[in-house]
């Protein structure tokens, strides 16, 4: 095996990208403290094409030099919006009809494992498929036009109160000694898990 010269991997330009089709997800940050994990978040969300990042509450937003050392620029190429408080941004997701899930560890949470199965039990179709007839007849009239994931603060999580508002929350399994991922580490988790589900 040979190492991939980078000019061997097909990146887009900042205009390709602006102008290619996203992953109908979108990223929530509910007072998020670390600039670092900011800037992380965005790199994932440019590695994945994720439609847009909402930036809540403490959250810093770009321009910003330590956002920028780990975002490597995807702070330029994802589109982002700054919500004063989490809430507004979940108002505004729900108007455009989007499915929002929180991340958390809460009573009856869904496994990210499970989400396609969870999701199937909801609408009756499996994630990324389009709308029919038979839809009608799920427990909701027809199918999301996207998707949410909201990642909470670095130590209290997301807000209970967000976790009220959401359709559902996801959670991560773990094995070892640690109640908890980095939030920046969770994010490419679960973003990648919708990637795949998606099917960009």
């Amino acid at each position: 095996m040979r190492k991939l010269r980078t000019i061997e991997m097909n990146r887009l330009t900042l205009e390709e990208f602006k102008e290619a089709e996203k992953l109908p997800l979108i990223v929530v940050l509910d007072d998020v403290r670390s600039l670092y994990n900011v800037g992380s978040v965005f790199r994932s969300c440019d590695a994945f094409r994720v439609e847009a990042v909402y930036l809540c509450g403490i959250t810093a937003t770009p321009p910003n030099t330590e956002i920028h050392k780990t975002a490597l620029g995807g702070e330029d190429s994802v589109d982002w919006e700054y919500f004063k408080t989490t809430e507004e941004a979940v108002e505004k997701l729900k108007q455009k009809g989007y499915f929002v899930y929180s991340i958390e560890q809460v009573e009856g949470s869904t496994k990210l494992q499970n989400l396609e199965e969870s999701h199937k039990r909801i609408f009756g179709k499996e994630v990324g498929e389009k709308p029919s007839d038979s839809s009608l007849s799920t427990l909701h009239s027809s199918l999301p036009k996207g998707y949410a994931v909201i990642f909470g603060n670095e130590v209290k999580g997301v807000k209970q109160n967000i976790v009220d508002m959401s359709d559902g929350c996801l959670e991560i399994p773990q094995f070892g000694t640690k109640h908890s991922l980095n939030v920046s580490v969770t994010a490419g988790i679960v973003v990648w898990e919708f990637a795949k589900l998606l099917k960009l």
